[in-house]
């Protein structure tokens, strides 16, 4: 004797909010997949030489190039900040046997994030 088990719609996943954000967490990792591809080929051409490095830009600058990069940043940020919203359930932090409250935790996240970004924009930048 077997129970019924409902149809489930191909499309389950958008039928509430926080199953449709985890999907989209999900295929996010994707395009951080492709923005390690990206950037290895960046550095494959810029240690080929100049002429590589201009070909590479080239490519780069190809309409569909650009769409890829833009659509792939804005899931690389989906993955970034529901990750942080995920990190106080994954790090529980003690200081002097008190549990960091998870917006404490968070806010370390993107300040540290933050920090980073700065770093890195002076490096390129100065």
């Amino acid at each position: 004797m077997s129970t019924y088990q409902r149809p489930l719609s191909m499309f389950w996943w958008l039928e509430r909010r926080s199953y449709l954000v985890f999907v989209l967490r999900e295929l996010s990792s994707v395009f951080v997949a492709w923005f390690v591809v990206y950037l290895l080929l960046l550095v494959n051409a810029v240690s080929d030489g100049a002429a590589s490095y201009q070909e590479f830009l080239d490519w780069s600058g190809r309409w569909w190039v650009l769409a890829i990069n833009v659509v792939a940043m804005l899931f690389v940020l989906l993955h970034t900040v529901s990750w942080f919203g995920l990190a106080p359930r994954a790090m529980v932090i003690r200081v002097r046997g008190h549990r960091v409250p998870p917006a404490q935790v968070v806010a370390a996240h993107y300040l540290m994030w933050l920090l980073l970004s700065a770093i890195v924009a002076w490096l390129v930048l100065r």
